[in-house]
């Protein structure tokens, strides 16, 4: 199992960035090869569920999570309920500064049925592909160079 942290500081009010974060299908514009399906309506709170498809065709996996934590728009946290990832997810928002938001995404991420020996890798490839998501969810808007539009 593999824990981390990434922090962010961005041009963006806390309610941007929190938008911005919790905007489950947006996700799928950031990370390759991945769908996202929201299985319970709108609006989302404690008990939402959603569906990470990655992969090609038939070649990949779902990663299931659930709302159980949601308090707009400071604190979200999920739990992965998935056949191959486990854990959960936390994302918190804050105010730093005038106009910037702080952002901190913890996760506890394993992948059945990688053994421990595979951990180390894993975390680092898991720090850099939630990373690359986090940047381009908070990235300011194209053209415009301005943060915004939600």
């Amino acid at each position: 199992m593999v824990l981390f942290r990434l922090e962010r500081v961005v041009p963006l009010s806390v309610e941007q960035a929190w938008l911005r974060l919790t905007d489950w299908p947006r996700h799928a514009d950031v990370v390759p090869l991945t769908r996202i399906t929201v299985r319970t309506p709108p609006p989302t709170g404690v008990g939402t569920v959603f569906v990470a498809r990655t992969g090609v065709g038939p070649l990949g996996f779902d990663d299931a999570m659930e709302v159980v934590e949601w308090r707009p728009p400071t604190l979200c946290r999920l739990v992965k309920r998935g056949g191959v990832v486990t854990g959960w997810a936390e994302i918190e928002v804050h105010a730093h500064g005038e106009g910037h938001a702080g952002v901190v995404w913890r996760e506890e991420l394993a992948v059945r049925p990688l053994p421990a020996l595979f951990d180390r890798p894993l975390g680092r490839a898991a720090r850099w592909m939630f990373g690359r998501a986090m940047d381009g969810l908070l990235r300011p808007d194209p053209g415009t160079g301005v943060s915004g539009g939600l």
